[in-house]
């Protein structure tokens, strides 16, 4: 199969929307993945791995902690979701998204070993998650971190036996498949720690830690009490940080992310990493690793006149913290136009106010690439009941048009909401260069 007819196959599984209309898919279930693991050789046995998960910051942390591996000498794998703007960023070594044909004869070979006509297909993530743990044990890599994609304990990616498990923090987010509450989201996300293994838990509320030890870590690891960020000032470009591990302390780490919760991500990442060498890292070790982080659609800057920023908020604590980090690093002076597109199942009113859309001098509402999205014009009416001057647009392209023409040379455009906005505005606004080059 080509690229095109692989991805087809991939795409006849089942997606998130159909299995949560599938009462035999809802049933937590790791069975399908792990008959299929087993049939292709069990390849997430053959590197040790590291599991991130959380509700937010996933994605950033498990992208430096890959950098901090690979600034001491490994081959890393690195199988992250969702992606922005091409389905092969999901499945990395080294931080390059695999070939359009290592993809396609990947997910080839797949395709012929899955038995035609089986009562329980594999889901679409399991697919991909396959795929993620077999060409790590092709290539092969030293060492995988792998980012979970719902949850933990009944993901595809926790057939993985992890020596190092990272939970970054405990928000509500996917609650009608993880549960209402913030301890109903924390067991699930436990889950992913095996009995004798290191945790390393950002997660600060003390009603929640016993969730987690009732895993019986080997190690547990606690924000605040064992690692921290002891400084964090905004610098040109990104953050100026000391840092306190439970082996060292690091003092005046230069990180190119904007937002101070990016430095608590590229602590969990060094502290995990810490964790898998069983010592402190070398002090240039973490000071080049930090210059090298990236993490594409995360408060990103892509333009400066008028400044663009890219960053998906999926949930409240997301949209929180953008705000403030749009407030504290870039300022409240600028003239301000906001494109937002929205899924399904997401509060529309609490994600505006959230987002401090009211101080915009115009909302663009568009749709989302995904059959999941909400209507731009439902997000506009919401928009406008919040006092906001907001406009309806019939794509993610026409919605830039509009708002960069609305700030002007010196203003500012912000574009958030869902990734599949955030990743499409991408691909519009950072042309001339590969997928892989964009991504680093």
């Amino acid at each position: 199969m080509n690229l095109g007819e692989a991805l087809a196959w991939l795409d006849r599984h089942q997606n998130l929307e159909r299995m949560l209309g599938d009462p035999r898919l809802r049933v937590p279930n790791l069975e399908r993945i792990r008959q299929f693991m087993y049939k292709i050789g069990d390849p997430e046995r053959c590197q040790p791995v590291l599991h991130v998960t959380g509700t937010n910051g996933k994605t950033s942390t498990a992208r430096a902690l890959s950098q901090v591996l690979m600034s001491k000498g490994l081959t890393v794998g690195t199988f992250t979701s969702p992606h922005l703007e091409r389905i092969n960023e999901r499945i990395m070594v080294d931080l390059e998204p695999i070939a359009d044909e290592d993809l396609a004869e990947l997910l080839s070979d797949l395709a012929r070993l899955e038995e035609p006509g089986a009562a329980e297909r594999l889901t679409w993530f399991e697919c991909l998650a396959a795929a993620g743990f077999r060409f790590f044990a092709d290539k092969p890599v030293d060492v995988a971190v792998v980012e979970v994609g719902i949850g933990g304990r009944w993901d595809a990616t926790n057939v993985a036996d992890a020596s190092v498990s990272v939970v970054t923090n405990v928000s509500l987010d996917h609650v009608e498949i993880l549960g209402p509450t913030r301890q109903h989201i924390a067991r699930e996300k436990a889950g992913i720690v095996k009995p004798g293994a290191t945790l390393v838990l950002g997660e600060t509320d003390p009603e929640l830690y016993s969730v987690f030890a009732a895993e019986e870590p080997g190690v547990l690891w606690l924000a605040g009490r064992d690692f921290a960020v002891e400084s964090n000032a905004v610098a040109v470009g990104g953050r100026l940080m000391d840092l306190r591990t439970p082996g060292a302390r690091y003092e005046e780490v230069y990180l190119p992310l904007h937002g101070s919760y990016q430095a608590h991500n590229f602590l969990l990442a060094l502290v995990a990493a810490e964790a898998f060498f069983g010592r402190p890292l070398e002090a240039d070790i973490v000071v080049a690793a930090a210059a090298r982080a990236r993490s594409p659609g995360r408060l990103e800057v892509v333009r400066q006149h008028p400044l663009v920023l890219l960053d998906g908020a999926k949930n409240l604590t997301g949209a929180h913290c953008e705000a403030s980090a749009v407030a504290e690093e870039f300022g409240e002076g600028r003239r301000r136009a906001m494109v937002v597109g929205m899924l399904r199942g997401k509060d529309a009113r609490d994600m505006l106010l959230a987002l401090d859309a009211p101080k915009a001098e115009l909302v663009v509402t568009c749709p989302a690439p995904s059959p999941r999205t909400q209507p731009a014009e439902v997000l506009a009416e919401v928009a406008r009941s919040l006092g906001c001057r907001a406009l309806a647009a019939g794509s993610v392209a026409e919605a830039l048009e509009v708002a960069l023409r609305e700030a002007g040379e010196d203003g500012m455009v912000l574009v958030t909401g869902s990734l599949y906005v955030v990743g499409e505005a991408r691909t519009a606004l950072v042309p001339g260069t590969t997928p892989a080059e964009r991504a680093n």
